[in-house]
Formats: C-alpha cells, structure tokens, sequence
C-alpha cells in the first residue's frame, strides 16, 4: 500500500480543485415540475466554500446537467426482493414481491399535493458494513462458530465480488426512484473492512473507486483457510466431506475456493463517495484494541480453526457481554491452544492500519475514482489523525462525518470529549443549513465509555448524549448509521436516525436517500432500499464475477445461525419521513 502523500503533493487548495474537475451531479437542486417528472436546474455554487469562518469544503458541483428522470421503482426493493423458492434445508433464491413506501408522520403531518410541489435538495446513496473480508486473516476468530452456527459466515470469501455488484447497481440506476434527481454520491458509513488490515483496504478503496484487484492473501492463488480445513464445523466446499453445512443443504461446488481468490474487475462508482470509519476498520476484529499480540498475530504464519465449545463459548461472552477492550480472553484461549494452530503463509500486507495511514490511503490519488480526492478526508485531518469531517453536500445542506469507534477497545461506540465539542461547535456555525450526521454506530450501540489509551484523560460520551447534543439544534434533518446489521428507523422528536442493514448479512442492501423540500413548512427523507446487481437465482455451475455475486446473496440467506429479522419492519424500509421544516 502506498505511504503517506505529502502535504506539499495535496494541498487543501489541490485536494477541492481535484474533486470539482471529477464531480458528476452533486450538488444541483432540482424542482421538479407538477406531473410532469422534468426539472430545472438551481445554478450550482459559484465558489468551494473554504476556511475556518465559513465552514467545510463544498461538495463537488458541475454545470446543470440533463432533466430529472420520472420518479420509477425498476432496480430497487420497491419493484422485487429477493425470495426464497421451495420448503426446508437450503432454500435457492428467486425474485419476490416489492416492499411498497410507508408514509411515517410521527414528526410531521403529511400534506396533501406536497409531490407536486417538493424540491429536491439532495440525493444520495448510504453503503454500510460492506466487511470486506481477507479470510485467511490469522487473527480471525472462525473459531466462535464451535460456540455458535452464526460465529462464521459461509459467504465470507464473496463479500468484494459482492461488493462489486453492489457498484454495479449504483452506476445502473443513475438517480433517485421518488424524484428523479440525479445520485450525487455515496456514503459509506463504515466496516468497510473487516480486519483492519492494509490488504482490506486496498481492496475496499478498489471496489469503490474502480480497479482490478485479487481478493487472496498468503500463497498466492492458493486458499489457506477454514474451508479447506477438512473440519466438519465449517463449509468445505470443494470436498466430499458432509460438514455442518451440507448438513443443512449446502451444495458441493468444485472450484469455488479457486474462483472466490481470483481476480475482480470493479468498474467503480461513477459518482462521487465519502468515507465514514467504523470499529472494524480500526480495531482487530472489531473489537480489541491495539497491541503487539493482535500484531504479531495478524502477520504471522499460526492460524487457530477451531476450539472447544466450552472455550469458544467463554471467549464469545467475553466479546459480546465484556468489557474485554484487551482482548485479554482471546489470548488465553489462543496461547492454550496454540499448539493445534496451523501453518499458513505470512502476508505483511495484513498489517493494521492507523488512523493516519487510512487517511493517506483515502488521499492517494490513485484511488480518486470519481472524487473527491481524499473522500472527505483532507491534509488537515491526515495532520492530525482525526477522522471526523464536515462536508458540502449541496446549497443549504451540510454533511457531518464522526468517527464513533472507541479506540480503547470494545465492538460498541462513543464520542470523545474533544469530538463531542466539535460537532456542537460545526452545528452552530451552520445554524441556517439542513444537516445530515453520518457515522457507524446507532445511538442504541454507543454505551462503550472505555477511554482511548492515547487521550487517557479525556471523556468518552454514549449514545444519551449525542442525541441530546442534536436535539439541541434545530438543523438537524437526520442521523444516517449502520453496524447493528438491521434496518431501523427511530424517530427523535425533531430529527429521524436511520439505520441501515449490512452488506455482508442477507438481505444485503444499501439505501437511497432524497432530501426534499414540500414548501408546506416540512422536509421529506424518501429512503429506498437496493439490492446488488446480481441476479436472484444463482447457476451453481457459474463461478464467474457475476455468479460469485449472486452465490453471495443466496449463501448469506441460506447461512446456518442468521437472523430473518435484519430487513426491519416496513416503516423500517423504503420509506417517506417527514419532518417539520425549522
């Protein structure tokens, strides 16, 4: 991975003429025209807004472009969903009936004829808990699965060919379903990564901002992995062998572990992306943080597969109830077991990454893609290490990026003292704007107060008083979030917190979001869900890019231990949210 770019090759200066030259459509306003789906163009900003007195940078902008398409349901989860075929076992996948929009007024009543007369202010698209996912990790903690069938996921060694498709989709659809208006650019809201490692994310800045990459580590073009353990706990899916997962109807598919290590080709997003962090990307699985042992761990050539389910069962409770911010019961179970660990090839490029290192990696211009340069990160942050940012979104939108992981350890969320004070201070700077606040974590997973061992003395601050802090300032349209895997919308008196379901986990989606104006005294947040581009039904004899993708789904829906309850309720899906206009 390269190293750090210099501030004299990326200036700030640099880094916002850089963005607007790629910019594709972010940043128009568009009203759109009664029953007739056209729209007319609000000139863009004139002039990047630059400077502590005046706030962030803008968001890319371009001349007016074509007319807003007519609002359609092709290609989101309002036309089909995926859905299973037959009875029992493992079940294939085909296409099912759509998920229609719900109205929720629980902030504002809803007025008639307001379609009619809305403008949009913004649309763009939320990824989360992408984990792309290096599966022969050393550190990795297949093992729990001796505790637990959800321990592991089968789908695993597919998440970038997933990925990929889910780009596929994005660059396919071009702009909002409710109002036409053209994608301005994609957020991700963290997890992108699953190890914090720098072959991760190489990857991850690969599939989003276009590339050939190989999804393989270790020996190349070689699996050394739990799937060709030879142990019944996990898939084997090249061998003969009845595992666990056959079991449950798992097919046998010779050459898939080939197939899952070879090259991909993402054509990248073709608007522009900004990055948001989350605790997979920083902390060692997850969870722990940074120490020699999960160092040395990652870039070594011992693998642990498996555990007692007693050991395993200890070690996952110490996880999921802790705090073992440490990780101190994972290394008494490894240094036990040690002895059964297995040799694999040793791979530098597993090392971690800082938070310095993850913002230069985001500033290499090799991975501009379609902009910004830097993803919302600039020199300034790769001076400091911070990872919190604010960002133009459109005339009269602000965009806030926190970093909620707590670097003291632990898989659940917080904001610093120092952090906490920033967002108060950006809030009331932007007092006439309407802000979107994105970061990892739901307000109902920041309970983790561990503090960061390299700010000792500061606070750390749950998820009670960051929703407090935003029901203080009137701006605040929305707080856009991932990690719990599970679609929930939640209702804040003043303000919505939309959480998004995983990636990774079925129903593997991602979401719209266009903000408009009713000119009735309210503000709509239209939310539809996507799926990946990838056909419902999968060709088990198809182990291309394409088939990869669609294996992907099915497998995550077929995965012994998932949850048939992350897809939410329906007023947790596609979704009208209004609220009162400040």
């Amino acid at each position: 991975m390269p190293g750090p770019v210099s501030a004299a090759a990326l200036s700030r200066r640099n880094i916002l003429i850089a963005s607007g030259a790629t910019a594709l459509g972010a940043g128009l306003g568009f009203a759109l025209v009664p029953g007739s789906g056209d729209a007319t163009a609000v000139p863009p900003l004139a002039e990047p807004v630059t400077g502590p007195a005046s706030g962030p940078p803008a968001a890319p902008t371009s001349p007016a472009g074509p007319a807003a398409a007519r609002p359609y349901t092709a290609g989101t989860t309002l036309h089909s969903v995926a859905a299973p075929r037959g009875r029992g076992g493992y079940r294939r996948l085909g296409d099912g009936p759509g998920w229609k929009r719900v109205t929720r007024t629980e902030l504002a009543a809803a007025g008639s004829g307001r379609a009619a007369r809305r403008t949009s202010l913004s649309c763009f698209v939320q990824f989360t808990d992408l984990h792309l996912t290096d599966v022969q990790n050393p550190q990795r903690y297949e093992f729990l699965r001796s505790a637990a069938p959800a321990g592991w996921r089968p789908q695993e060694a597919l998440t970038n060919a997933g990925a990929v498709s889910l780009v596929e989709r994005v660059n396919a659809l071009r702009y909002g379903p409710a109002t036409g208006t053209p994608i301005g650019f994609v957020m991700t809201t963290g997890d992108n990564t699953d190890n914090n490692s720098r072959i991760e994310l190489d990857w991850f800045l690969a599939v989003m901002s276009g590339g050939r990459f190989t999804p393989d580590s270790g020996d190349a073009g070689h699996y050394e992995g739990v799937q060709d353990s030879g142990l019944k706990g996990f898939w084997q899916p090249d061998a003969a062998l009845r595992d666990l997962d056959k079991a449950a109807g798992y097919p046998r598919l010779p050459g898939f572990l080939a197939a899952a290590v070879r090259e991909l080709n993402s054509p990248g997003l073709n608007v522009p992306w900004y990055s948001t962090i989350g605790n997979h990307d920083q902390l060692y699985g997850g969870s722990y943080a940074a120490s020699s042992f999960f160092h040395d761990l990652a870039l070594g050539s011992r693998k642990l597969f498996w555990l007692p389910r007693a050991e395993a069962e200890a070690v996952n409770a110490f996880l999921r109830q802790g705090p073992d911010p440490q990780g101190t019961r994972f290394r008494e179970a490894w240094n036990r077991y040690k002895s059964s660990a297995r040799t694999v090839t040793p791979d530098g490029r597993r090392a971690p990454v800082t938070p310095r290192e993850y913002i230069a990696a985001h500033l290499d211009p090799a991975h501009a893609g379609a902009g910004p340069v830097g993803h919302g990160y600039t020199t300034a942050e790769l001076d400091s290490g911070r990872l919190h940012y604010a960002f133009r979104i459109s005339d009269g939108v602000l965009g806030i990026s926190l970093d909620t992981t707590d670097r003291g350890g632990d898989y659940r969320g917080s904001l610093g003292t120092d952090q906490l004070n920033w967002l108060d201070r950006t809030l009331t700077a932007h007092a006439d704007d309407t802000v979107l606040v994105f970061s990892h974590h739901p307000s109902w997973s920041m309970t983790n107060l561990v503090r960061d061992p390299a700010r000792p003395g500061e606070r750390r601050h749950g998820g009670d008083e960051v929703l407090a802090l935003l029901g203080r300032h009137a701006n605040v349209a929305a707080w856009i979030n991932g990690h719990s895997h599970k679609n929930r919308i939640v209702p804040h008196g003043t303000f919505w917190e939309v959480s998004t379901a995983s990636h990774v986990d079925y129903p593997q989606l991602a979401r719209i979001i266009e903000l408009t104006d009713n000119h009735d005294g309210t503000l709509s947040l239209l939310c539809t869900l996507v799926e990946s581009a990838a056909p419902y039904r999968t060709d088990l004899s198809d182990l291309s890019q394409t088939g990869l993708a669609a294996l992907y789904r099915e497998l995550a829906f077929n995965a012994p231990g998932s949850r048939a309850t992350l897809s939410g309720e329906p007023g947790d899906r596609n979704v009208e949210l209004l609220l009162k206009k400040r």
